[in-house]
C-alpha cells in the first residue's frame, strides 16, 4: 500500500469514525471496548481491497456492527462473574465529539440497561434504527437477516422500552430531580429523599468490587432512602459536586482533591425517581480524570 492509498483509506475511514464507535457503544456499553472495536475495524479496512466496496460507509457499519454482535455474546458471559451489579461505562457528551456528533437515542442508561435484555441482533437493529436512521432494508443487509424480519425486530424493541420507560420527565425535570436528591442525599434528609423517590425505586452501584458499595440492588423508597440517608456523613465529605452531562442526560460528577470517584445519574418518571444509578467502579471513571 502506497502512502498515498493509505492516506486515502484514512480519509474515508475518519469520515465515518464517530458513527461506527457510536455504533459500538450502544452495543456494549463500554466506551474502552467500542474503541477496541473501531480500531478492528481500521486494521481490517487497511488491507480491504477497496477497490472493490461501493459503498464504503456501509461496508464499515456492517463491519462494526458484525464485531460488535459477537462481541456482545462474551460480554455477557463475563458480566455474569462481575461483582456487584452492572451498569453502562459512563460518557461526556457535553464533550465527547462521536456521541455528541449523532442522534441522541440509545444512550440514556434506562434505555441501555434495558437494550441489554434484548438478543444482539433486536439491539443492533433497534440502535441502527433509532439511532442512526438506517433505513430497514440496509438495516437488513447489515444484520443478515429480511427486511421484514428487520422491522419485526426494530417493534419488539421499541415496544419493550416503552412497556419498561414509566412516563419519563423531560429532561429539565429529570435535572431537577436530580439536585434535589443530591441536596437530600448530603444532608441526610429522610423525608426529603423518600418523598423524591417513587414506591418502587431501585438503586445500583457498579463497583465492580473496586470500591465500597452494596454489591446488590437496594428496592423500595424506605429501603433506598435509609441506605443514602446513612452515607451522608461520610459519603459525601470533602466531595465536590458538578453537575454534567452524561449518556445525554444530566448526571452529577463527584470528585475528591481532583479525582472523580462517582457518576450519578437518575430515571425518573411522573411518580417519582424510579432507579438511582451510581457509576463507582474507578476503571469506568478514566475518562473522566483524564479530561
Amino acid at each position: 500500500m502506497t502512502s498515498a492509498d493509505l492516506e486515502q483509506a484514512a480519509a474515508v475511514f475518519a469520515e465515518v469514525r464517530g458513527r461506527l464507535f457510536g455504533i459500538a457503544y450502544r452495543m456494549l456499553g463500554s466506551a474502552a471496548e467500542a474503541e477496541d472495536l473501531v480500531q478492528d475495524v481500521w486494521l481490517r479496512w487497511q488491507t480491504t481491497d477497496r477497490s472493490k466496496v461501493t459503498n464504503p460507509a456501509a461496508y464499515l457499519a456492517t463491519a462494526i456492527t458484525r464485531l460488535a454482535i459477537n462481541a456482545t455474546q462474551s460480554a455477557r458471559v463475563r458480566r455474569e462473574t462481575y461483582i456487584g451489579p452492572w451498569l453502562p461505562e459512563p460518557v461526556d457528551t457535553s464533550a465527547d465529539p462521536y456521541l455528541g456528533a449523532e442522534r441522541s437515542e440509545a444512550l440514556e442508561f434506562a434505555v441501555l440497561l434495558i437494550l441489554e435484555r434484548l438478543t444482539p441482533t433486536e439491539r443492533a437493529a433497534y440502535i441502527l434504527r433509532e439511532a442512526f436512521d438506517y433505513p430497514y432494508s440496509q438495516i437488513a443487509e447489515i444484520i443478515g437477516s429480511t427486511e421484514a424480519a428487520s422491522r419485526q425486530l426494530v417493534s419488539r424493541a421499541r415496544k419493550r422500552i416503552v412497556a419498561e420507560r414509566h412516563n419519563p420527565v423531560t429532561g429539565s425535570e429529570q435535572r431537577e430531580l436530580l439536585t434535589a436528591f443530591v441536596t437530600a442525599a448530603q444532608s441526610g434528609d429522610l423525608e426529603e429523599l423518600e418523598r423524591l423517590l417513587a414506591a418502587d425505586v431501585v438503586s445500583y452501584s457498579d463497583s465492580g468490587g473496586a470500591a465500597r458499595a452494596t454489591r446488590y440492588p437496594l428496592v423500595g423508597a424506605d429501603r433506598v432512602a435509609k441506605v443514602h440517608k446513612a452515607y451522608a456523613s461520610t459519603f459525601w465529605q470533602g466531595a465536590d459536586v458538578e453537575l454534567g452531562t452524561v449518556n445525554g442526560q444530566a448526571a452529577a460528577i463527584l470528585r475528591r482533591n481532583g479525582t472523580t470517584f462517582a457518576v450519578l445519574t437518575i430515571t425518573a418518571s411522573t411518580a417519582g425517581i424510579e432507579q438511582v444509578l451510581w457509576a463507582l467502579n474507578p476503571s469506568k471513571l478514566t475518562t473522566f480524570n483524564a479530561a
